[in-house]
């Protein structure tokens, strides 16, 4: 059995949604002791990280993130817990700080995991290679795992638990995240969602974003996602980009209207479970990987799509 630190991703004082997975996948391959750790002041709610897999949660007092810091402090709790394995949710943020907290515990590191099993020689993380096109099965060889998991792949624990809750010191760190300007708006960040209405150059303007807009708002849950060309031509912002260059998301369903299906945004979002796509071309690339498919003017199919979303 092997004792597990799982980072939390705090913002704006809560756990992200990606962390309770990741703490889940912990407890389910570990088989030891799973240790939650706040690097910042958070509103930790114990039953649900207990329910989610965890153990115990430490929250360190810094007042706000700090690469750096947030880096030292988990390495140093790390070590003082003797763990054999570090796991991050493979968020932007989550990406930065593996890096850093393998270099400080002087191993390696898994990026961007989609399954993590436990062997009798370590652990064996699969993670996506060549945009998507290949799987590779990858362990570490240093003396701690570390190891950043993508969100949508893994699921809380589900178990009836509290965690303990103690606070512990944080290292300083030398620059400090002072705001975070987020777009509003009241969605999801697409990176998390479990439902993603996505659109391409094949809109035809940023105007036509209330199309999507309408099916998103029938479906419970549903996030904004953008090609590259959308957010190079300033139709919509970075932080909704879907692809090599932006986010990658797996989500249970992925509606792709107007993309045409390069390479580059395959990348992001393939591993998807269900793949809608729609487009007036039927030679579209998206085509063969979608799940299902629908030849016809986004114009024409999205207003109906969320008429017959709305009734459903």
């Amino acid at each position: 059995m092997t004792d597990i630190l799982v980072v939390l991703e705090v913002r704006d004082g809560r756990v992200r949604p990606a962390s309770l997975e990741a703490v889940g996948a912990a407890a389910a391959a570990g088989g030891g002791r799973v240790t939650a750790l706040a690097t910042e002041k958070a509103e930790i709610d114990a039953a649900a990280l207990g329910a989610a897999g965890a153990d115990q949660v430490l929250v360190a007092g810094a007042e706000a993130h700090s690469a750096d810091g947030a880096a030292a402090t988990a390495a140093r709790v790390a070590r003082e817990l003797g763990v054999g394995a570090v796991f991050l949710a493979a968020t932007i943020r989550g990406r930065d700080l593996c890096g850093r907290i393998a270099a400080l515990l002087e191993t390696g590191f898994a990026a961007d995991c989609t399954a993590v099993e436990a062997g009798d020689e370590g652990f064996v993380f699969t993670r996506p290679v060549f945009a998507g096109k290949a799987l590779i099965r990858v362990r570490v060889t240093g003396p701690v795992a570390v190891a950043s998991l993508r969100a949508n792949h893994f699921s809380p624990a589900g178990r009836e638990a509290t965690a303990e809750v103690e606070e512990v010191a944080a290292e300083e760190g030398k620059a400090q995240v002072t705001a975070v300007a987020a777009v509003g708006g009241g969605r999801p960040d697409v990176a998390e969602a479990s439902r993603v209405v996505s659109g391409g150059r094949g809109m035809g303007g940023a105007e036509a974003w209330t199309l999507l807009e309408a099916v998103a708002d029938a479906l419970p849950g549903a996030a904004l996602g953008a090609s590259r060309a959308v957010v190079d031509a300033g139709w919509r912002p970075h932080s909704e980009q879907v692809g090599q260059t932006g986010k990658t998301v797996s989500p249970e369903l992925y509606i792709a209207a107007g993309i045409s299906g390069a390479i580059q945004h395959l990348a992001g979002m393939s591993s998807s479970k269900v793949i809608v796509a729609i487009n007036k071309d039927p030679e579209a690339p998206i085509f063969q990987h979608a799940t299902y498919g629908i030849v016809g003017d986004v114009a024409e199919v999205l207003p109906a799509l969320a008429e017959a979303l709305r009734g459903a």
